[in-house]
């Protein structure tokens, strides 16, 4: 059954995000554009999110720090573009 009507998405699709580590409706949106356009889905998203198990939401039901705890080796690279000004030191 499709959630999202403007890009395609299904029930299945959502809930494959969510296994593989999506556990809002913007992490969902990230992953597939879901909930991006008109924005009628996001109430379904949210149902099929539930309050299922999620690391990042569990640290912060804890009151420790959700950033802090992701893995450095999970970010990814980022070069940035030569600004001609000289570095900082």
């Amino acid at each position: 059954m499709y959630v999202c009507s403007c890009f395609g998405i299904t029930e299945a699709q959502v809930k494959q995000h969510a296994e593989d580590g999506a556990c809002t409706p913007r992490q969902i949106a990230s992953a597939c554009k879901a909930g991006t356009d008109c924005g009628s889905c996001v109430r379904r998203i949210q149902a099929l999110l539930g309050r299922g198990a999620c690391p990042r939401r569990e640290l912060a039901d804890q009151g420790r720090p959700v950033l802090s705890a992701l893995p450095e080796a999970d970010l990814p690279e980022v070069e940035l573009p030569e600004t001609g000004l000289p570095e900082a030191a």
